[in-house]
């Protein structure tokens, strides 16, 4: 698989939400002003709003771009039913959707039989809301193998949050180039142009969220510094292409996938302004927190970024990991407990095992436990946790799940509960022998 840019050596800029300003050229950004009457370089200036205009200082988010041509250049939308075939963003809207309270876990999305780009390679699992009134939340896999060549994609509806568990990807967006490979993620705001370009076939997670932006959770308590430190988030540096090739331009819009074309590249952003751009994280790099007396802490504490609601303190999305960390608790069963809750998870795997479902959660693998629902560790965890001597253990690295944990109920897309992949039927027998359990003699 061919690549059609180079992305070696990259310069990121450092710092999550920071008013970043970046030049490929010296002098595309204007001093002093964002909207010259004549731009250096015979630029145009094009102001990115990624919030209303009257938020509140501290929340407003919007960049500045210097680019060769205006986006509104271009010919008119027209449908893309080659895209698509397997996303789905309505699910107010039961046509096409199955609601289940069961445990549902399902293996590895296939790799594609013929060639598939990114674009090509999304399927929705689960979500709740709509796009169109700007509430509720979407999940994805992917899985590409070829490169967008001469195309880019635009999302509409919300943000992306990726969670590579294959290949790495190599993206260019408007802000710039990154590269982003398992054990990294990043995030791609609404209505930013990407694409997608790799030398191996890629697989991986997303979580879309319909309102909203991610940031880094408070830490209250815990004080200045940990979890994900501002300081580790990477941002691209400006980058340009000058070219008359004409691209495609691919929108996901309310759900559906509308495409256009246009006279030279998207990626002609020569110098840019602002606090709205993509960004990267390295997932080694988090400071993770934990008990050094007793007890398994509340998987919240291991969250690297959130996206609020309305209601402070409950999330759109709150993504957290399972680091490779030192277990050191006294008298503690230490996977995490068994637990009903008033969140919806939605667990992934991106290497190695997982404490709480040792055999059958391998790499690419998925759960959801919908809100309410019973869950926790299976038997043989259960029985082995509960009877090991209760040395300090170090998880190896190789151990690195995550979880997508949301207020709302998820509804499940009927393409993804037959076999084509891989719904694991016999999911809610690893608790079977739990089932059993008797009363034993007092301690």
């Amino acid at each position: 698989m061919d690549t059609h840019r180079n992305y070696e050596n990259l310069d990121y800029a450092i710092g999550f939400g920071n008013h970043v300003e970046t030049e490929a050229l010296k002098g595309a950004v204007p001093k002093g002003q964002n909207s010259p009457q004549k731009c250096a370089y015979n630029l145009i200036a094009e102001q990115f709003s990624g919030t209303a205009f009257t938020l509140p200082r501290a929340s407003n988010q919007k960049t500045w771009l210097y680019k060769i041509r205006p986006s509104a250049a271009h010919t008119p939308f027209v449908d893309a039913p080659e895209f698509g075939k397997y996303v789905k963003n309505d699910f107010l809207n039961d046509h096409g959707l199955t609601i289940t309270p069961n445990q549902l876990r399902w293996k590895r999305l296939p790799l594609p039989q013929k060639p598939t780009t990114f674009a090509e390679g999304l399927v929705t699992v689960c979500g709740a809301g709509d796009p169109s009134i700007k509430q509720g939340i979407a999940i994805y896999l992917y899985a590409a193998n070829k490169s967008m060549t001469n195309s880019s994609l635009f999302n509409s509806d919300g943000d992306f949050l990726i969670v590579p568990w294959e290949g790495e990807m190599l993206i260019t967006t408007e802000m710039g180039k990154m590269t982003v490979k398992p054990r990294e993620i990043c995030v791609i705001p609404r209505g930013i142009k990407f694409s997608v370009e790799m030398t191996k076939p890629i697989r991986g997670y997303i979580c879309e969220v319909f309102k909203g932006h991610f940031r880094i959770p408070d830490l209250g308590p815990i004080g200045a510094n940990g979890l994900a430190n501002p300081r580790d988030f990477l941002v691209p540096t400006a980058y340009y292409e000058n070219t008359e090739e004409e691209f495609q331009i691919i929108n996901k819009y309310l759900g559906k996938f509308y495409k256009c074309t246009k006279k030279g590249s998207p990626y002609d952003v020569v110098g840019w302004h602002g606090n709205y751009y993509p960004y990267k994280y390295n997932l080694d790099l988090f400071n993770a927190m934990g008990t050094v007396t007793f007890d398994h802490p509340d998987p919240s504490i291991f969250t690297v970024i959130t996206c609020q609601t309305d209601e402070p303190g409950v999330a759109v999305c709150d993504f957290a990991i399972f680091p490779p960390r030192w277990m050191v608790a006294e008298h503690t069963f230490r996977p995490p407990y068994y637990h009903r809750n008033v969140m919806s998870e939605y667990m992934g795997n991106i290497s190695g095992q997982y404490d709480a479902k040792e055999e059958g959660f391998q790499p690419g693998y998925g759960s959801l436990h919908s809100l309410l629902q019973g869950h926790g560790p299976d038997h043989e965890s259960f029985t082995k946790w509960s009877n090991i001597d209760l040395e300090p253990i170090k998880y190896p690295y190789e151990n690195l799940a995550f979880m997508f944990e949301s207020t709302y109920m998820f509804k499940t897309c009927s393409f993804v509960m037959d076999d084509q992949v891989n719904l694991d039927h016999d999911y809610y027998h690893c608790w079977d022998k739990l089932a059993h359990n008797k009363l034993g003699d007092k301690p």
